[in-house]
């Protein structure tokens, strides 16, 4: 018996793991559709609003596409480049160090 308690915590160890990456995917996906959602219609109201012979190519423009795209692809790294920030070895052992400390205590 002891032997399919241990394989059924395992199974539920990995299917935690499984589980906490759907969520991170689940969540750059969102933040992706938002993305392209809410810069097409800052595109949209940008074009409507042009002059007569006004390029739409000016910084103020592209301002808030750049700034959140670059935080786009902070968010891309850490949910498809593992351990990019703050990920899984840093969550380990700062769970491991709460531990100790309330060991000690």
């Amino acid at each position: 018996m002891g032997i399919m308690k241990k394989e059924q915590n395992m199974y539920e160890a990995r299917y935690k793991i499984a589980q906490k990456r759907v969520e991170k995917l689940k969540g750059f996906y969102n933040h992706l559709l938002i993305f392209l959602i809410i810069n097409a219609i800052i595109v949209f109201f940008n074009l409507r609003n042009l002059e007569d012979g006004e390029s739409y190519f000016q910084w103020h423009n592209f301002l808030t596409c750049s700034i959140w795209g670059f935080f786009l692809l902070l968010h891309a790294a850490s949910t498809f480049i593992p351990n990019f920030i703050l990920g899984a070895k840093w969550e380990e052992r700062k769970i491991k160090e709460f531990m100790d400390e309330e060991t000690q205590n």
